[in-house]
């Protein structure tokens, strides 16, 4: 006799004695809770575990379903095995190769066994569909298997599921896969019990390959909204292709690379590529025909906005301009007139943290050729402050403004178009982990917002961590509805950075405890660091994006 054991169930604030070897599915049986949504996975001991996960030992349990960030990883996770299944039944010489998130869904490819790409017509995005649909509704098993590394890799390689470097380069002894049927796969979280779980997803055309659409957070039970991401989708290329240059696809790659003692190679390289970047920004800016008072850049948090701006101007004087820095975070509001939130906090990613109207007055007095006394904010005191810091600006000079809502039209309504030119920052990709995993990219914001705020603001990782979900619905709200307005979009990510942010990281993220809400996320970013070969940064320029975080920067911030 196994016996029983004692657990506590989040959801309702509930102990249980259940029998030892008890499902997370038979225990949610047991429970008998409703979620607003069917249940994915759940959370065990503050990790992510499938549902067909046994229970041995007393543990926390809390269930989770598709409107939260956690169970949505989980569904699109499961809908990537399914479609990487269809594909290779239809072709089995064929492998899915997830890319990019992109229009509120994902870029995929086809390839063949010579890592081609393959050229793909409607018939066969439709028999991609059906295949899927079938799959769903055969309501296939998926089982967790263990072996070890290198058995793993055989049976890859025999059955050409997928890549397989990246467990080459990892050093661990033991390895999971997962398996439906006779397919096999692997991905770094957990999925959900079996295919028929999946009930809304859709693939179409996009740019000559597939986007896979996925349910809406919010309202899973519908898709999400398809919205038009051209410019954006020209950066994807443009990072792929400086990837290309290096011949690094994937983290496995990019590890092998870094033992073969290229990593200062990927450094220059990578460094050189934005340098050159911003310089033709800047060029772009001078040698329009009518040549704009006014340079907006915008972006979300730790996107690397304040890096551009300092290593534009330095762009902008090789030109022969003299700019001139603001940063919009001097126009916030008094705290005690800044908006709340649904929960009562401040809401500082809200537009009208900004004194619109003064904002409003003093561009338009800067372009009048006016003297202007530009406000200082006193984040320690929440006031506002006027030191006597003058601006005029001069027939050679113009303006770099930098801040969060700067692409907002509301912000910018009485200045005139033809003097303004709009620059959307972000760190939209790195490097994915192999076909079918990748990093979100909120993640490498987070990742170096930590750091960040742990080594200049004082908060834990646990800090961070909690106002993330209010950070990210601020930014939603505000500031990704007007990205594609922007002239030109740059990715402040790099290649090798979160090789680099590893060492920051790990220490700062294994102070967050085990027993809180945050060390679910604490958890899942630790395992993502843990894929990558750590590497020095003595090499990094005291100019790159990276300093910014990590310290040791030449701007002062």
């Amino acid at each position: 006799m196994l016996g029983t054991i004692r657990i506590y169930c989040k959801n309702n604030k509930q102990f249980y004695e259940i029998p030892c070897g008890t499902s997370l599915m038979e225990l949610y049986h047991i429970v008998g809770i409703q979620l607003p949504y069917p249940v994915v996975a759940a959370r065990v001991n503050y990790k992510m575990q499938n549902l067909n996960f046994l229970i041995y030992k007393p543990k926390d349990i809390e269930f989770v379903d598709a409107s939260s960030s956690a169970g949505m990883r989980c569904y699109v996770r499961t809908l990537s095995l399914v479609m990487a299944c269809a594909i290779k039944e239809l072709n089995e010489d064929y492998d899915l190769r997830i890319e990019h998130p992109i229009s509120k869904g994902y870029f995929c490819t086809i390839r063949d066994k010579k890592d081609n790409k393959v050229t793909l017509d409607t018939a066969f995005i439709d028999a991609i569909r059906t295949h899927m649909k079938q799959i769903i509704a055969e309501d296939r098993p998926i089982e967790t298997e263990e072996k070890q590394t290198k058995e793993v890799i055989r049976i890859f390689k025999e059955r050409h599921e997928g890549e397989t470097t990246l467990f080459e380069t990892l050093g661990n002894p033991y390895c999971r896969y997962f398996r439906m049927g006779d397919y096999i796969d692997y991905y770094t979280g957990a999925l959900m019990p079996s295919s028929g779980y999946l009930n809304i997803f859709e693939i179409e055309p996009y740019y000559g390959d597939i986007l896979l659409r996925i349910p809406c957070r919010k309202d899973p039970v519908k898709l999400e909204n398809t919205i038009p991401q051209d410019k954006m989708f020209g950066i994807f290329k443009e990072f792929m292709s400086w990837n290309q240059l290096l011949h690094i696809h994937n983290v496995g790659e990019f590890n092998k690379a870094c033992k073969g003692n290229r990593s200062m190679e990927m450094i220059k390289v990578s460094e050189a590529l934005h340098e050159k970047k911003v310089a033709l920004i800047a060029d772009q800016i001078a040698n329009r025909e009518h040549r704009p008072k006014f340079v907006l850049i915008s972006g979300p948090s730790s996107s690397g906005k304040t890096t551009f701006s300092m290593r534009l101007r330095i762009q902008l004087m090789v030109n022969g301009i003299q700019p001139v820095v603001i940063s919009m975070d001097n126009y916030f509001v008094n705290r005690e007139d800044t908006p709340k939130d649904e929960n009562g906090e401040w809401d500082f990613e809200h537009l009208h943290a900004i004194d619109l109207e003064l904002f409003s007055q003093q561009m338009n007095d800067l372009m009048e050729g006016k003297e202007v006394e530009l406000p200082f904010y006193n984040f320690e005191t929440g006031k506002r402050e006027f030191r006597g810091n003058k601006l005029q600006l001069q027939p050679d000079q113009i303006c770099i403004l930098e801040g969060l809502h700067a692409l907002n039209p509301e912000l910018t309504k009485d200045i005139p178009s033809k003097e303004t030119f709009k620059i959307f920052v972000n760190a939209l990709t790195t490097v994915n982990l192999d076909n079918h995993n990748w990093i979100p990219t909120a993640d490498i914001r987070l990742i170096r917002r930590i750091i960040r705020d742990y080594r200049y603001r004082g908060y834990s990782a646990q800090e961070t961590i909690a106002r993330c979900d209010s950070v990210q619905r601020g930014e939603e709200r505000w500031i990704y509805p007007y990205q594609e307005e922007a002239d030109v979009m740059f990715n402040s990510a790099l290649l090798f950075e979160l090789a680099v942010l590893k060492r920051h990281a790990e220490p700062i993220l294994d102070e967050v405890p085990k027993y809180v809400d945050e060390y679910t996320d604490a958890h899942r970013l630790l395992k993502e660091l843990s894929y990558f070969e750590p590497i020095p940064e003595k090499e990094i320029p005291p100019t790159s994006f990276l300093r910014e975080f990590v310290g040791g920067s030449s701007f002062l911030y």
